[in-house]
């Protein structure tokens, strides 16, 4: 069964509270507010997946509070709850965009719980197909994959509460854990998702280059400056930067950029003109800044400024309830780049995976599927996979396939002759096509030995 973070809007505190206990005993997240108002200000801070609110309530009723859910286009389906005497209004209600409507009194518990599955169902499908829409778009796999595993579901709620804000995130986790599309997914989350994102790596700029790279510079400020030129903070006006391992910023760099996220103005290397920093800051690191700091490599009040609002990303080998989507993600996508059609990874492969302890985490997956697809044939199997995944298994993959194989061959011929060799018959038996079954006979040379 499918469950979802629900709203209930509802002034009713009786009624309220039925809502809640049916929709909490089925499994879901219930967050309860009074009135329209309270009801609009949790929207705007939070994510939900359904919205049931009274149609009738004082200030601002359901419909007004739709309305004014509207301007977030990411907004959640709406339910409207109605007295017989106001069907009417739900139902042209619907024509400007809700969902359904639900009278009250409630007829029996069923009839919540079958109308909130429905819509959580329909509301996920759409937005799988946003989603994936978005994430061709921004380099994003789609948010089942990207939030895929236990271990990520505080991560997906904290996420959730945050990206509609202004906040600063210090996104930390080993490297290959996935930051950057966790920073990118934020972006596309929040109301500058219409802006650029800009990622600086700060590891990757020579220290005296990183001022310039962040700032600009003005024609003349050094040598070689022989025109002026915009930096990242410029770039991102409107937008969001995400500054990459902060932890390796320099002392002396660090300290301008505290000026920044305090006052929100920086100047160019070489000039004397304030510029406003228009923009929403992201940081992210694979080092414990909080240790950093003890040992006076990192600025203590820096580190205040980025730690508003940390999220910490599980590695790889935390999230291993994960690894078979994710592997199989990754199969389909280069499969698809490369015009290779794979029906999968195969079953002693995916053991290898499963029982690899992947420091390099996602980054290391990605690489080690990429080239087991460049060298696959009809499915990823254990011979493509690098020879430090398969020797996990130590001497076993070899007797493990055989005795496969072998166990294969013999469920085969049985088949064939309780069919009478007719192959069609046999491959029905088996719930596999007749295809494959011919391929199978051909693979192991049974053809002289069944009809």
């Amino acid at each position: 069964m499918l469950t979802g973070r629900i709203l209930i809007v509802e002034d009713d505190p009786t009624f309220r509270g039925l809502l809640s206990t049916i929709l909490t005993a089925a499994g879901h997240e219930v967050v309860l507010a009074e009135d329209g108002a309270e009801g609009l200000a949790r929207l705007r801070r939070g994510s939900f997946d359904l919205v049931l609110t009274d149609l009738k309530m004082p200030n601002m009723g359901g419909i007004e509070l739709f309305r004014a859910s509207r301007a977030d286009l990411s907004a959640p389906p709406f339910v409207l709850i109605t007295a017989f005497g106001t069907v009417e209004e739900a139902v042209t209600a619907i024509k400007e965009g809700v969902s359904d409507f639900l009278t009250k009194p409630l007829k029996d518990p069923d009839t919540l719980r079958t109308l909130v599955q429905r819509l959580l169902e329909l509301h996920r499908r759409e937005r799988r197909l946003v989603a994936l829409d978005e994430a061709e778009l921004a380099g994003l796999p789609p948010l089942e994959i990207l939030f895929a595993g236990q271990a990520m579901l505080e991560v997906r709620r904290l996420t959730g509460e945050v990206a509609a804000t202004e906040a600063t995130v210090l996104i930390g986790g080993e490297s290959g854990t996935g930051k950057e599309l966790l920073a990118r997914y934020i972006h596309l989350s929040s109301a500058r998702k219409g802006g650029p994102f800009v990622a600086v790596n700060c590891a990757a700029i020579p220290e005296n280059l990183l001022e310039s790279e962040l700032f600009g510079h003005e024609r003349g400020a050094f040598t070689g400056a022989s025109a002026a030129r915009q930096g990242k903070f410029e770039m991102a006006a409107a937008g969001t930067i995400m500054l990459d391992e902060i932890g390796e910023m320099p002392l002396a760099m660090q300290a301008k950029l505290l000026r920044v996220l305090q006052e929100r103005t920086f100047e160019r290397v070489g000039g004397n003109r304030e510029l406003r920093a228009n923009v929403r800051v992201l940081a992210a690191t694979n080092r414990d800044l909080g240790k950093e700091v003890s040992a006076g490599r990192f600025r203590e009040d820096l580190y205040y400024r980025l730690n508003v609002f940390p999220i910490t990303l599980p590695p790889l080998r935390d999230r291993r309830d994960a690894l078979d989507d994710l592997a199989g993600f990754f199969v389909r996508l280069h499969g698809r780049s490369m015009g290779k059609k794979l029906s999968g990874i195969a079953a002693p492969a995916m053991k290898a995976l499963r029982s690899y302890g992947w420091p390099g985490n996602i980054r290391e997956l990605q690489n080690v599927i990429e080239r087991g697809v460049i060298l696959a044939r009809g499915e990823v199997t254990a011979a493509e996979l690098p020879e430090l995944i398969r020797g996990r298994q130590g001497g076993a993959w070899g007797q493990e396939a055989g005795m496969l194989k072998e166990a294969e061959f013999d469920v085969i011929a049985t088949a064939l002759k309780a069919a009478g060799g007719n192959r069609r018959l046999a491959a029905d038996r088996l719930g596999i096509s007749r295809r494959t079954l011919q391929y199978r006979i051909k693979e192991y040379g049974m053809t002289g030995e069944v009809v």
